[in-house]
């Protein structure tokens, strides 16, 4: 089940939900029971072959040879 982070505007908390996607925009009150809350944005790291990286995990090597720059000058 997807986790959302919310702040409290009356005393500054930040907490953590964890709700059905559906509930994603459902007021929350905070845990000392305000409920001037706002929901925050989180951030996702991604990784793999949609971020660059082969599918093993190591750096793919550009064709050309090898080298420092992948033109086969240097080694």
């Amino acid at each position: 089940m997807p986790r959302y982070d919310f702040r409290c505007r009356s005393c500054g908390a930040t907490f953590e939900l964890s709700r059905p996607m559906a509930q994603a925009n459902d007021p929350a009150a905070c845990p000392q029971g305000h409920q001037d809350t706002v929901k925050l944005l989180s951030t996702v790291a991604v990784t793999g072959a949609a971020a660059g990286g082969a599918a093993g995990g190591a750096p793919r090597q550009a064709p050309g040879g090898g080298g420092c720059c992948g033109g086969g000058c240097c080694g």
